[in-house]
């Protein structure tokens, strides 16, 4: 299965759409650094992770949601991991997909 990895918010760049897009059922997503905002609870983008909560587990980076004041925000189901928690879910699935 492949984790896939999203860095760039969903209202700047098109990579969370494309990523859903082809992405099969089973994997992960991974929003980091700007794509966190996609994880916000109740905006315009919403739907497109809890559409995606759907067929696969969706993990946002908790110092990423900290740092731009997001903690408490996150639509249900998405699972805040630190660094060390990406790290280890690098190490579980077996391919690494980042999208830019």
């Amino acid at each position: 299965m492949i984790l896939h990895t999203v860095n760039k918010s969903p209202a700047r760049s098109n990579c969370l759409k494309s990523c859903l897009r082809i992405a099969p059922h089973g994997g992960a997503l991974m929003l980091i650094e700007d794509g966190v905002y996609a994880s916000v609870n109740n905006t315009k983008h919403s739907q497109l992770i809890v559409d995606a909560l759907t067929r696969m587990q969706v993990f946002v980076l908790e110092p990423d949601i900290k740092a731009r004041g997001l903690s408490g925000l996150l639509i249900p189901g998405v699972s805040l991991v630190g660094y060390p928690g990406f790290v280890e879910l690098t190490q579980t699935y077996d391919t690494v997909q980042s999208w830019y």
